[in-house]
């Protein structure tokens, strides 16, 4: 029975890789890793726990890696060190200094669950899961920001390529700055094979007009939503077509994705996604998605 590949963002999601944050998450300095005012460490933990049962209950099995008190802080964000395609995995390279090692663990995890490892990306080359999506199972959109760059495209596409699989790249725009995490996803989330859920004045041009092409319809986030929530209203996680989880508290974004037909699941992540940067896609790595 085949157990992993994933070249669909929002197939029936069947297997993923999380961590359960604890010792390092409980004891993060807040200024060292980013994490914004409402950061509290114990309340984060708690919400992440709501959100894997939101997982579990889809019926997804969860792969975990576990905190033994390493000091990664962000590893709880699985998507962005690893790649799962149909053929196997890739293991990315961070944008972010302090996550350097996590590639690594996900290695050892995909051996330890039967998943081959395709490469990994070397060198200068960066990209942080954060900054890809399928447009299709053939074509991954990578964005070019702080995170990720020319030369991991490159790479990436030297081992794809030969699957058929191409990897194109689109600039994104400085918005608040080289700390902060500004990743293509944080403008544009899948909801069906031709529904995204955007905002509209971040996306690069190029790339939004690429998505009209292909037949897809965009749903524009509200303004206040996004910038209240640095982003995260729309940074929501498909566990079938058009069924999703998302952090509660912007009910407008919730409204526009159920008008869609969508069925939208919520819980609280004040301190564990806004205050972290990252949200319910991020703190999944998709092992399998069955089309």
């Amino acid at each position: 029975m085949k157990s992993f590949g994933s070249q669909s963002m929002v197939a029936p999601i069947k297997r993923v890789l999380m961590r359960r944050p604890g010792e390092s998450l409980r004891n993060a300095d807040p200024s060292e890793w980013h994490y914004g005012h409402q950061f509290n460490g114990e309340k984060a933990i708690a919400q992440y726990d709501e959100f894997a049962k939101l997982v579990a209950s889809s019926g997804a099995e969860i792969t975990w890696l576990e905190d033994n008190g390493d000091g990664l802080c962000d590893a709880m964000f699985t998507q962005d060190a690893s790649l799962v395609t149909d053929h196997g995995a890739v293991l990315l390279n961070m944008g972010k200094p302090l996550r350097m090692p996590e590639p690594d663990l996900h290695g050892v995890a995909y051996k330890k669950a039967g998943v081959p490892i395709l490469g990994a990306l070397t060198g200068e080359a960066r990209i942080e899961g954060g900054d890809f999506i399928w447009l299709n199972d053939k074509t991954i959109i990578v964005g070019c920001g702080f995170r990720s760059n020319r030369e991991g495209i490159d790479q990436l596409n030297s081992i794809l390529n030969p699957y058929d699989i191409n990897v194109i790249g689109f600039d994104l725009p400085v918005w608040q700055g080289a700390e902060a995490c500004l990743h293509l996803m944080s403008m544009i989330s899948p909801l069906d094979e031709k529904l995204v859920l955007i905002y509209s004045p971040l996306m690069p041009t190029a790339f939004y007009t690429l998505l009209l092409k292909e037949g897809f319809t965009l749903l524009d986030a509200p303004a206040e939503e996004f910038l209240g929530s640095g982003g995260l209203n729309l940074n929501v996680l498909p566990i079938n077509p058009r069924e999703c989880i998302m952090i509660s508290g912007f009910p407008e974004t919730k409204r526009m994705m159920e008008d869609a037909g969508c069925t939208v699941h919520t819980f609280e992540g004040d301190a564990l996604c806004i205050a972290c940067e990252g949200g319910p896609t991020c703190l999944t790595n998709t092992i399998f998605r069955e089309n």
